[in-house]
């Protein structure tokens, strides 16, 4: 993998605490601002993907691809009188 330098502007006040709590965590700077990119391109991988499914979703409502609530009840209901039962079987 290829590096590059990433150079940004920041108060000096504001890098000689970031640095100050880097070192208390034994940790550089650069480490800390490397693990905070990583997780921040992961985050917006994960939002980009939540969209996505919100966006099915909507469409398939909007289309009238759903299932009544009625149904989504009964189905549950059912599902906790089946651990229930099996609850009681253990004891």
């Amino acid at each position: 993998m290829s590096e590059t330098t990433f150079t940004f502007r920041v108060d000096d006040s504001l890098k000689n605490e970031f640095a100050s709590a880097a070192k208390i965590n034994d940790r550089s700077g650069a480490q800390l601002l490397r693990d905070f990119m990583r997780s921040y391109v992961q985050q917006q991988d994960y939002n980009f993907w939540f969209h996505q499914q919100v966006s099915q979703g909507l469409n398939s409502a909007n289309a009238g691809k759903s299932i009544p609530n009625e149904v989504v009840e009964a189905e549950f209901e059912s599902m906790r009188q089946a651990s229930l039962r099996k609850l009681k079987e253990t004891d």
